[in-house]
């Protein structure tokens, strides 16, 4: 018996390294277009997700890693007031999220419900799925860097690869689909001269992230404050979309006052050791509705391979020298599949999308979303799928419904 649960401990713990890959490039992207460590940034990522898992008591299957919704944010922060102030700042973020946590506690989850129906969370899933689809795209052509057809051979090997695996694969080979497509990515990649691996001598082997304490100070404070609304929406949307995925309503248990809870306590931690904020990751959730790995054990695995990671350079260096169009390729797939579960969400509501009021609500939220529009005061802009979501809800509030006979 033993040998048999040593198996299943080491079959989650690949599968775990494997949601790590799904979630590196996006994680220490962040990093890297605000200035900030990317070794920080695995090691908040690991010990953020590690701190969700406690406070929602190990129910739910999702890894949480640098915030896309603060880059400009964070980079006006550390111009203006400096990087320690920023993550001041930031920190506070982590607190508005407790208090609406608090009155989620408060006022239930049908609270939530009435104002994020399925009509709403539908879009907004389908927003965080489409807006990312251009991300991956990008990467799938090599970008201003590789030559496009070069790129697409490398992109569509890793793509065809992760379908077929994921298809006709066999006990854990099934699970591994990302994997697999990320190997023969590369293998293709390095026979088409793509790729440098100069990187990988040059870094050592072990390195202490870069750990920078905060300074608390009130001007980045009441900047950061209202930048939180945004990436608390988009955080229900994620949560209704990985509950869509397992067929679990985490909605009610461990509830959406524990998950927001824990989102912003990782947030919270991430800024104390000068990381990016952390946000539950849609990258993620495409991967485990693929994969169908369902046990919220994996992403304590994953956090673990972060933090080991955070301090090992020469690992770090492996991992960012896989091609863009490989892990491109992969993106495809899965901000797609993201997409896809917000269109189920639609559907298992058996609503009409031809009536009046939801045709109105899902096209204003997706243009919204999608279209690039911005609202705005200075340097703080409203856009994307924070804009979507609050236009979704504005929406849901006003137009009235039609009265049942």
């Amino acid at each position: 018996m033993a040998a048999t649960d040593y198996s299943f401990r080491v079959k989650d713990a690949v599968i775990g390294a494997q949601m790590l890959l799904v979630a590196f490039g996006s994680l220490v992207l962040v990093p890297l277009l605000t200035g900030l460590s990317s070794n920080v940034a695995l090691f908040t990522a690991g010990i953020g997700t590690l701190i969700f898992q406690v406070i929602t008591r190990g129910k739910v299957p999702i890894f949480l890693a640098s915030s896309f919704a603060f880059i400009a944010p964070i980079c006006f922060g550390i111009k203006t007031w400096g990087l320690p102030a920023t993550m001041g700042g930031l920190i506070m973020v982590g607190v508005v999220y407790m208090v609406v946590s608090l009155l989620v506690y408060l006022r239930g989850v049908n609270f939530i419900l009435k104002i994020f129906p399925p009509i709403v969370t539908g879009s907004v899933i389908m927003v965080i799925g489409l807006i990312l689809v251009p991300t991956g795209v990008n990467m799938a052509t090599g970008g201003d860097t590789i030559p496009k057809g070069t790129a697409l051979v490398i992109s569509m090997s890793a793509l065809a690869t992760t379908c077929v695996v994921s298809l006709f694969g066999k006990g854990l080979l099934r699970l591994l689909p990302v994997i697999c497509g990320i190997i023969v990515g590369w293998i293709v990649a390095f026979f088409m001269g793509v790729g440098d691996f100069s990187p990988i001598a040059a870094a050592p082997w072990l390195a202490m992230p870069d750990f920078t304490a905060p300074v608390f100070s009130a001007a980045p404070i009441l900047f950061f404050i209202p930048v939180a609304l945004a990436p608390a929406i988009e955080h229900f949307g994620d949560i209704m979309a990985i509950s869509s995925v397992t067929g679990k309503n985490y909605l009610e248990d461990p509830g959406i006052h524990r998950t927001i809870l824990g989102d912003g306590i990782a947030t919270m931690a991430a800024c104390l050791f000068a990381g990016p904020p952390n946000t539950t990751y849609s990258e993620v959730t495409g991967a485990v509705a693929l994969t169908r790995s369902f046990n919220p054990g994996v992403m304590t695995w994953a956090a673990i391979a972060a933090i080991l990671l955070s301090f090992v350079a020469k690992l770090g260096a492996v991992l960012s020298c896989i091609p863009t169009p490989v892990m491109g390729g992969i993106m495809i797939l899965l901000f797609g599949t993201i997409t896809v579960v917000g269109l189920n969400t639609l559907v298992q509501a058996h609503l009409d999308l031809m009536a009046p009021r939801n045709l109105i609500i899902v096209t204003l939220t997706l243009i919204f979303g999608i279209s690039g529009i911005s609202f705005g005061v200075g340097d703080f802009q409203l856009n994307g799928i924070g804009l979507a979501a609050i236009v979704g809800v504005i929406l849901n509030i006003l137009l009235p419904e039609k009265k049942k006979v």
